[in-house]
């Protein structure tokens, strides 16, 4: 597996946005079109307004494809379901620190870890960057959702803008190296204020999946 650097530019279609009833020949297609991830939503109906899928998706995606696995886990007590996900095949594991998620932060991050995956944190538009500024040595990657989390099709919030520039600031202060990772609304114009922020790593559903050539919109936004 390659090993992935805050320089490069990744682009992530988002499996929520894929056809559910093909899964796998979908995933081929985002693979073929130049996904460098494949970002894979998992909601519980608790933490957000909506349910999607658990650890047999993810299972179906790893053993039908090879691509790098980034989970997103809009959940409540993402730490009692973590091993399930471990097992599935993630990569990497996003948690959120809003209180509603329901964990032990530090406790949660270190357990992803030691299962071998790398560790993100995610944070919603109104949270304040300041919520996460404490674990920030302890992730690989860290998601500013640039829209409200738990529906796919929304628009990109560029207020939440500051937020990236300021993570990128802490990060240089701190001598540190997560990714930048900018979920909700991304397309190849959404792309370029991300990237000028300090995104490196562009979660794309709608803009990719339902593109009329997926390649040439993968190679749009990761050129923005």
């Amino acid at each position: 597996m390659k090993r992935w650097t805050p320089t490069d530019r990744i682009v992530a279609p988002s499996v929520l946005a894929a056809d559910f009833s093909r899964i796998a020949e979908e995933c081929s297609r985002a693979i073929a079109a130049g996904g460098d991830w494949l970002h894979l939503d998992v909601m519980d109906g608790h933490f957000v307004d909506n349910i999607s899928f658990g650890p047999a998706m993810v299972e179906a995606i790893h053993a039908t494809n090879d691509i790098f696995l980034d989970l997103h886990l809009m959940i409540t007590k993402p730490d009692h379901f973590l091993p399930q996900f471990v097992k599935a095949g993630a990569d990497l594991i996003s948690v959120h620190v809003e209180s509603e998620a329901d964990h032990d932060i530090a406790t949660t991050l270190a357990a992803i870890r030691n299962a071998g995956c790398l560790a993100g944190l995610a944070l919603n538009p109104a949270t304040p960057l300041r919520d996460v500024e404490p674990y920030l040595d302890q992730i690989d990657l860290l998601l500013v959702m640039t829209v409200i989390p738990g529906f796919g099709g929304q628009s990109f919030m560029p207020e939440v803008m500051p937020k990236i520039e300021e993570a990128i600031r802490l990060r240089h202060q701190r001598g540190l190296s997560f990714h930048l990772e900018v979920d909700g609304g991304i397309d190849s114009t959404t792309a370029i204020t991300a990237a000028s922020a300090g995104a490196n790593v562009f979660v794309a559903g709608s803009s990719t999946f339902k593109a009329p050539d997926m390649g040439t919109a993968v190679r749009a936004i990761r050129g923005a």
